[in-house]
């Protein structure tokens, strides 16, 4: 292998690794809006509802729709940059699991696919929903 190899190897690497960053801020950047944008139906909501408690549900029903639409893109983003990070997060105990494992290693469950059923699904407790974290600073996790 002369000079040359290892200088275009190298040179080949260093172009992934900004590729991958590039990625990585991108999706960091999707999230964010995806989660202000959820901040701002909740609001229009408790707007309509203020003006109007009678409002008619289907008005309601549709922004609620948005908001867990939305959710669902993020867990789809999240999982993309826990994979361009070469980890999954379990579902379970949100542990980091190498990607390559089906398994959590601390608590043993199944670890999601991009293309389980499951990632299409929202989970009842998340920080949207549970608690007012979401709208504190410190809501940022899994990046």
């Amino acid at each position: 292998m002369g000079f040359m190899d290892v200088l275009t190897g190298a040179s080949r690497d260093m172009s992934d690794k900004a590729k991958n960053a590039s990625e990585v801020n991108n999706l960091k950047r999707k999230i964010l809006y995806e989660e202000e944008r959820i901040v701002e139906v909740f609001a229009d909501i408790g707007k309509k509802y203020y003006k109007n408690p009678d409002e008619d549900p289907a008005v309601l029903k549709a922004l609620c729709d948005d908001v867990d639409q939305r959710r669902r893109r993020i867990k789809q983003m999240r999982f993309e940059l826990n994979s361009i990070r070469g980890y999954k997060i379990c579902p379970k105990c949100d542990a980091e699991v190498n990607e390559k494992f089906q398994f959590c290693g601390v608590c043993g469950a199944r670890l999601p696919e991009v293309d389980d059923e499951d990632m299409n699904s929202l989970e009842s407790n998340d920080y949207y929903t549970e608690s007012d974290s979401f709208f504190s600073a410190d809501t940022i996790k899994n990046y």
